[in-house]
C-alpha cells in the first residue's frame, strides 16, 4: 500500500513515479500536488497554487525557503525533509551543509518521513555528514521506510541485496518495490544477473 503522500491532495489520485517528473512541490503548503492540477489551476488563468491558492510568483529562492522554514518551525516533516535536501545539494539558494542535512533528516524521520528515513539510509551508508560508514544502520532504516510502504528504500534493498548476492531476499523486495511503483518486473537471479 503506497503512503499517503504518494497521493494528490486535490484529486486524490496516486502520483505516478517517479513522483518528482510527475508532480511539483509546493513550497506555499508544503504538499505534493500532481501535474494534471498543476495544469487545471494554470488553465483557468491562474499561476498560484492549486491546493492552497497562494501566489507561487516568489522574486528569489528566499522568499520560498522562508514559507518552508515556518511551516519546519511547526514540525511538518515534509517541510523538515525538503529543507535537508536543498542542505544537502546547496540549492535553493542555502549553503551545502552536509551534517546540518543530516540533522534535519533525522528530525524528519522521528515525525514520520518516510523519504527522510530513505535519506537516512543512503547517508549511513555513504558515510554522509560526519556519519561512519554503517551498512546495518543504513539497511535498518530503509527497511523500516519500506515496510511503510516507501517505494525507493524497496528499490535500494532490492538492489544492494542483488549485489551481496541474497537473490532469494533481492527477489521480494524488487517485485515489491515495482508493483507499488505501477508495473510489475520479473526478477531472476542467475550467479548475480538479472533477467
Amino acid at each position: 500500500e503506497r503512503p499517503e503522500g504518494d497521493f494528490c491532495p486535490i484529486c486524490t489520485l496516486p502520483i505516478q513515479p517517479p513522483m518528482g517528473y510527475h508532480s511539483k512541490f509546493m513550497t506555499c503548503c508544503v504538499k505534493r500536488v500532481c501535474n494534471g492540477c498543476c495544469l487545471a489551476t494554470q488553465t483557468r488563468g491562474s499561476n498560484d497554487c492549486p491546493f492552497c491558492r497562494t501566489s507561487t510568483d516568489f522574486p528569489d529562492y528566499k522568499s520560498a525557503i522562508a514559507m518552508v522554514r515556518k511551516r519546519a518551525e511547526k514540525k511538518d516533516p515534509s517541510a523538515i525533509h525538503f529543507l535537508g535536501d536543498k542542505y544537502f545539494f546547496g540549492n535553493y539558494g542555502l549553503k551545502k551543509d552536509v551534517p546540518r542535512a543530516v540533522e534535519m533528516w533525522t528530525e524528519a524521520a522521528e515525525l514520520g518521513s518516510l523519504k527522510a528515513l530513505c535519506a537516512l539510509g543512503n547517508a549511513h551508508l555513504n558515510g554522509l555528514g560526519g556519519l561512519a560508514i554503517d551498512r546495518a544502520k543504513g539497511f535498518e532504516f530503509w527497511e523500516t521506510a519500506a515496510r511503510k510502504g516507501h517505494a525507493d528504500s524497496r528499490h535500494n534493498l532490492g538492489t544492494s541485496e542483488l549485489q551481496l548476492g541474497n537473490c532469494d531476499r533481492k527477489t521480494g523486495c524488487k517485485s515489491i518495490s515495482r508493483r507499488n511503483q505501477g508495473y510489475v518486473q520479473t526478477w531472476r537471479c542467475d550467479e548475480g544477473s538479472i533477467r
